[in-house]
Formats: C-alpha cells, structure tokens, sequence
C-alpha cells in the first residue's frame, strides 16, 4: 500500500476565528448593456445609480432559489450590500423577506448598506449614490445606520477613485469586517471590489486554488471563502 500524503497547506484554527464570507456580485445593470455596446456611454447621466435589467431580474431570482434550496439561508447571520441600487436590488431580491409562501416561518439575515464595499467611485453617473432618504424609501428593510451621510459626499464628478485608494479601501472594509460578531457573512458588491476583497487574502491562498478564486466574477455569481483571523 502507498503511504497516504498529507500537504502542508493542512492547518487547525479555532472556530471562533474564522468567518464564512459569500461573495455576491449584482446581477447585470443597465450600465452593463449599455458599456459593453459603446464604453462612452457609462458617462451619460441616464444612467445614474444604474438598475438591474430585465436579465438581471432573473438572475436574482434564480440565485435566489439556489440560496433557498441548498439551505445557505438558513445559516447566513448578516447580508452586507454596496449601497448602490443594482447592489440593493440583489441583495434583498436573493436574501430579503418579501410575502410569497416560500417565506413563510423562513427567518431572513439582517441586511445593512456599508459604503465602503460600494463600486469604483467618482465620473461615471451609474457609481453614484441615491440619498439615504431615497434608499430607505425604496428598501426600509435595509439597514443604513452605517452611511456616511444623507447625499453621496464620496463621488467626485472630475477625479475617479485610484486602484491604490480601492485597494486601501477594501482593507479597511476586511478589518471592519472582523469587528462583527457573525461568523457566516454575505457580500454583495461589485466585480472590481470583489476582485479586490481576494487580492487582499490571496496571499494566504494555496498557489493550486488562487487562479480559480480570483478568476473575474459574473453577474449574480456566488463565490464562498473561509478566511482566518491569524493575529
């Protein structure tokens, strides 16, 4: 018989520092469409806080079968969203509590809007924020104590946010992250920030795994990570 081998990337680590963390890019937006027939267009003021289209609808609600039939509901303890439309629209359209009998006697995770984790800011209209006000009108299921403020103060019409500055802000956004007490998290976010989010962890990333996990997401896809707290 062959001697079984074992790898050195095998670890134990208490539970109580680790965390589950599901990464959710948003369904695809009218800024998708439209950008990937004339990139110009992403800088028309129509498409402000960019929405889901009509595909992206459906991939939420398939996704959101998915999450109901695997069970992941049921032991998911917090939903964080960009608190951008497209964001918000997946969010609670994959994880919300909404009146079908598929609800019924189902507990839902809270679901709060952190503007560190929303999408690449500054020029182009679909990155800028509704008002607070709005948001809370449009979701009031959604959480948005942790706004920074009633109007979007973060979006710059004239400079776009550096990938250094997305980069740093996405570390800020992992160490507030360790700071909530949930072990079994969901993100939804943005392609680049998701992107971002594994750029942050990849150096504790085995080589045999690091392509696939931070391989470009697609619209609505759901990726799952256990990151540890090392310090």
């Amino acid at each position: 018989m062959q001697k079984m081998k074992t790898t050195a990337a095998q670890f134990t680590y208490p539970w109580q520092l680790c965390k589950t963390v599901h990464l959710v890019r948003h369904g695809q937006a009218m800024h998708n469409v439209e950008g990937d027939i004339n990139r110009e267009a992403l800088l028309s003021p129509h498409l402000f806080d960019a929405q889901l289209s009509p595909l992206g609808l459906h991939q939420v609600g398939k996704l959101r079968e998915d999450v109901h039939a695997s069970g992941l509901l049921k032991r998911i303890e917090l939903v964080v969203t960009s608190p951008l439309y497209r964001t918000m629209q997946t969010a609670f359209g994959v994880f919300g509590s909404t009146e079908s009998n598929e609800d019924a006697g189902v507990n839902h995770p809270q679901i709060m809007a952190v503007e560190l984790c929303r999408d690449r800011m500054g020029v182009r209209p679909c990155d800028m924020r509704r008002r607070v006000s709005e948001c809370q009108a449009l979701f009031p299921s959604i959480d948005f104590s942790m706004m920074d403020g009633e109007d979007d103060s973060l979006w710059n019409p004239h400079v776009r946010e550096s990938e250094e500055e997305m980069a740093a802000r996405m570390v800020l956004f992992i160490k507030w992250l360790w700071t909530r007490p949930e072990q079994e998290i969901v993100i939804v976010s943005h392609g680049i920030m998701l992107q971002h989010i594994l750029n942050v962890l990849e150096n504790d990333c085995h080589p045999t795994v690091r392509t696939d996990l931070c391989k470009r997401f697609g619209n609505c896809e759901l990726r799952s990570v256990l990151i540890v707290d090392k310090r």
